[in-house]
Order: structure tokens, then C-alpha cells, then sequence
């Protein structure tokens, strides 16, 4: 079964920060990874607590999920929306994505 696909890029979160549209950015990274570097606000659950976590998660406004890469996240995003988030959204290219194209002095790694 191939998964759908659901994401925005970083210059559309950049955009959408600017704007001040609400948002959350959902870090589902493990903790050594978003003590290297975070997206400011970002909400950190790792992944494998999202199933017992999903009530303290918006539907009313868009989920942007972001992992290092975008792979773990895209698949939280699936997960997401077929538990009835249509706001979620996978950040493509994940956090080093942001920190190469949004904020270069962000720690990589």
C-alpha cells in the first residue's frame, strides 16, 4: 500500500510564520536530536508517544509534522490524518531543510 502524500515546503511554514497564520509545528524527533537544534515553538512529542498524545493536538489549524528528513514525519502525518487530521501536513525536507534553506546559523547535523 503506497502512502499519500501531504506536504509543505519550507518556504510555505516560512511564509505561514511571517503571516502569523496559526500553526503548530509538531517536532517528532528524538530528544538528543531537538537538543542539537528546534524551529522556534515548535511542540516536541516524539513519535512513538503520538498515539497517547493526539488529544493535545489542534484540528482546527494546520499540523506541520517535521522529523530531520522528512521520513519519520510523513509517516506521522499518515497516521495523523487517517486518525482525522485533515490539517496535518509533513514538512519536506525536515528540519535540515529548514536550517539549509530558512535559518542557516541553526545547528546541523
Amino acid at each position: 500500500m503506497k502512502m499519500q502524500v501531504y506536504d509543505i515546503d519550507v518556504h510555505a511554514l516560512a511564509g505561514m510564520r511571517a503571516d502569523e497564520i496559526v500553526h503548530t509545528v509538531l517536532d517528532i524527533r528524538e530528544q538528543i536530536e531537538v537538543k542539537t537544534c528546534a524551529i522556534e515553538g515548535s511542540q516536541w512529542i516524539p513519535m512513538q508517544s503520538i498515539p497517547q498524545h493526539m488529544e493535545v493536538l489542534s484540528r482546527a489549524s494546520p499540523v506541520i509534522v517535521q522529523c530531520h528528513h522528512g521520513v519519520r514525519s510523513a509517516m506521522v502525518t499518515e497516521f495523523l490524518r487517517n486518525n482525522g487530521f485533515e490539517n496535518a501536513w509533513n514538512l519536506a525536507g525536515g528540519i535540515d531543510a529548514w536550517s539549509r534553506l530558512i535559518e542557516p546559523d541553526m545547528p546541523r547535523y
